[in-house]
């Protein structure tokens, strides 16, 4: 099978599984695992920060996010397809008290004049407390926030008094498309949350990342969410393998991606959704003549590739690490052959 359901598919490589073996590990609850905090140092300075924190996964990240700049009763502003709205089972209100206020936006991408202002300051109301962005925006088809967004966006909500959250579960794909270092991205953020599970192809594991003070927060948040780990160093050894060596991979993924997009935009009853494709992500939808979105994906699964569906008419198709060019290229012809029927 070639699995383009998501880049979250991929297996570790023999030299990853070798770098986990070899792994020096301590107990992290107490800060001994020497690999853990190799990671953290190295994850802060890539992203231009005084500190980060591994965690088990990008969802814990971001709810980490929330309880770090939100009381219960406040509200968070981000697009309405985001992750947080749509992936992580309601997790602002359930474990922080916090209501999302969702705008709309563009292929999951808004400006600083979608921005609304907060709410008032009143007994009736929620206070407005952060700013959301996701970059790239998995909803969004993968699109990149232009830097110039971001920086109004940033400069709108600082002038609210509001702070800004980064949910970078793909930010290393943003890097490479844009060209553009982490760095710059992040300086913009009070916190930011990178994966390294996805295009980065770990088995386990993201960070937040941001000042020192809220970092030492997040660090009992972790706790209270049930992520604190003991000899985290065999997984946080993935994350330095890929770091090292998959980093320069995403912009393969990003080229076999266009070719899964070509076959979908030349499939009668497909259309790209959005039309251009930027990262490793390809949003598309099934005219109803051809099916569900789950018969146009079992058409492909019986030839030999899987895409995901994800509404009743749309499908994602996605690239990584263990897809290679030639696979892509028979999955574009599966595609145009098989699934319009």
């Amino acid at each position: 099978m070639i699995d383009l359901r998501s880049d979250t598919v991929t297996k570790p490589t023999a030299a990853m599984r070798a770098a986990m073996t070899a792994a020096e590990v301590g107990d992290d609850v107490f800060g001994e695992d020497p690999t853990v905090r190799r990671l953290e140092e190295r994850v802060a300075e890539h992203l231009g920060t005084e500190a980060a924190l591994f965690v088990p996964s990008g969802t814990m990240a971001n709810q980490i996010a929330v309880r770090l700049h939100c009381r219960p009763g406040d509200e968070l502003i981000c697009e309405e397809t985001s992750h947080v709205v749509l992936w992580e089972g309601g997790g602002p209100a359930a474990l922080s008290g916090v209501t999302c206020r969702p705008i709309r936006g563009t292929s999951g991408l808004f400006t600083a004049l979608d921005l609304p202002a907060p709410r008032p300051t009143d007994i009736h109301a929620p206070q407005t407390r952060l700013v959301w962005l996701e970059n790239t925006h998995n909803r969004g088809g993968g699109r990149v926030h232009p830097l110039a967004d971001v920086c109004e966006i940033a400069a709108t909500a600082r002038g609210y008094g509001l702070a800004l959250h980064l949910d970078g579960a793909r930010l290393w794909n943003a890097v490479v498309a844009a060209g553009v270092p982490a760095a710059e991205w992040c300086r913009h953020f009070d916190t930011v949350s990178v994966c390294f599970s996805k295009g980065l192809g770990a088995p386990v594991g993201s960070a937040i990342a941001g000042p020192q003070t809220l970092i030492t927060l997040a660090r009992r948040y972790r706790k209270l969410f049930g992520g604190a780990m003991r000899q985290a160093g065999v997984l946080a050894a993935a994350c330095l393998h890929a770091l090292d060596h998959h980093l320069s991979g995403l912009t393969g993924d990003h080229v076999n991606a266009r070719l899964i997009a070509a076959a979908v935009a030349d499939t009668p009853g497909l259309r790209l959704v959005p039309e251009t494709v930027e990262t490793n992500l390809i949003w598309f939808e099934a005219d109803a003549a051809l099916g569900s979105a789950q018969a146009v994906a079992d058409r492909l699964r019986t030839r030999g590739v899987l895409v995901a569906p994800l509404g009743e008419q749309t499908l994602r198709a996605c690239t990584h690490l263990d897809v290679t060019r030639a696979d892509c290229e028979q999955a574009a012809d599966v595609i145009r052959r098989h699934a319009g029927g």
